[in-house]
């Protein structure tokens, strides 16, 4: 799809900050977990070109956010995955005023971490029945539970929650934050995304208002103006949809974004060492074998980067289809990412697989993708539902 000046604008002026402000600390920034502190600066620095949850102004068309991750992603992912999922601070008005009085300090400074808390030990990908629970007491709920492999846990100040909603007799996501309703983490260790911290939390008799119930908190904030259906977070949500659904396409086709951005990142470094790399007294890349590979990298990023994008305007549409396509383009295109990254790393050779080039963490990144956020089988099955209306689980 061709991109209109705004932005590609906005890609130009990203691409050239990331690659002036932070390229220059990797990979060296992305062998550790990424401190609170060093999360909050890295926030703030982005939010210099108005990209991250401490942006001002913020772009609330899905296509131009879809285009920000790729271009983040093509850097450092880890970064993207740290500010993606710090999404709960930008949502921060349309919740309770308690919570919004206790960080009211760290709201001004710009120094507050999110999370998404969504899967669990027991269940894995299972997540249409949570065992964490939301109890309504009063004008409170009350949460208890656990979740793991949760991004920026160890780190966040506000984690979104799903959990049973046992009132409603359904799920739903709850604002939960360690001042007012203190949680605990610990960290867990992997594959990819090494800058990204990663960890279980637990929540126990944890009280909240009943106003950090999101369903609860988007119709009121819809109904007094706080929030515009046409430009919100939530893209195209209206009063009578689901912004649960909304917001999982949403985070699935952002998972699509980042694995295009880490392809094109990986098609740069093959095609530049095939030019530039000499066996047999010619560049590598003059041989028929690399070119092959060469093909199979672009085709990938290519067909990548344009289902990506279709899917980002059918959200920004509200298209019906948004739950089926971001599912195809999470699945589809995070697998597409492993196959390219593992052919630009064959093409370096026995280089690829040093630290001192950039295809071995190109490649753990692009592994670690097919998991969060439903795994590869999983989107698979919701397609399959949403094209038969058959359902292969329950």
């Amino acid at each position: 799809m061709k991109l209109n000046e705004e932005q590609r604008m906005v890609r130009d002026s990203v691409r050239d900050f990331l690659e002036n402000e932070i390229e220059p600390e990797l990979p060296e920034a992305d062998r550790e977990p990424l401190t609170k502190a060093e999360a909050i600066d890295y926030m703030q620095t982005m939010a210099e070109i108005d990209v991250g949850p401490y942006s001002q102004g913020g772009f609330d068309d899905p296509v131009t956010s879809t285009i920000i991750r790729e271009e983040v992603a093509r850097v450092w992912p880890s970064l993207q995955v740290t500010m993606g999922m710090s999404m709960a601070v930008e949502m921060m008005d349309i919740f309770s005023e308690q919570t919004r009085s206790a960080y009211a300090t760290e709201r001004e400074n710009d120094e507050l971490v999110g999370c998404f808390a969504i899967t669990e030990p027991a269940g894995g990908s299972d997540t249409k029945v949570p065992n964490t629970t939301a109890v309504k007491e009063g004008d409170e709920y009350v949460i208890n539970g656990e979740k793991t492999w949760v991004s920026n846990a160890p780190i966040a100040d506000l984690a979104l929650v799903v959990a049973w909603d046992d009132e409603e007799d359904r799920r739903d996501m709850f604002l939960v934050d360690q001042k007012t309703a203190p949680f605990e983490t610990t960290h867990l260790e992997k594959l990819g995304w090494k800058g990204s911290p990663t960890g279980q939390m637990f929540f126990d008799d944890c009280r909240i208002p009943e106003d950090n119930k999101l369903s609860r908190a988007v119709m009121s904030a819809l109904s007094d103006g706080r929030m515009d259906p046409e430009d919100s977070f939530l893209g195209s949500v209206t009063a009578g949809s689901n912004p649960l659904n909304t917001m999982f396409a949403s985070m699935r086709n952002g998972m699509a974004a980042i694995s295009v951005g880490i392809m094109q990142a990986a098609y740069e470094a093959a095609l530049e060492y095939a030019t530039d790399r000499e066996v047999f007294d010619k560049p590598i890349g003059q041989h028929q074998l690399i070119q092959e590979k060469l093909y199979t990298i672009r085709a990938g990023l290519e067909t990548s980067r344009l289902l990506t994008r279709h899917t980002a305007e059918r959200i920004a549409d509200g298209d019906p289809e948004t739950r089926m396509l971001s599912s195809l383009s999470k699945g589809w295109v995070c697998e597409k990412s492993v196959e390219v990254t593992n052919e630009a790393l064959q093409i370096y050779g026995g280089n690829g697989l040093s630290k001192e080039y950039p295809l071995e963490r190109y490649y753990r990144d692009a592994r670690t993708m097919t998991i969060p956020d439903g795994t590869t089988e999983i989107q698979k099955l919701v397609v399959g539902y949403e094209l038969t209306d058959m359902q292969a689980y329950t």
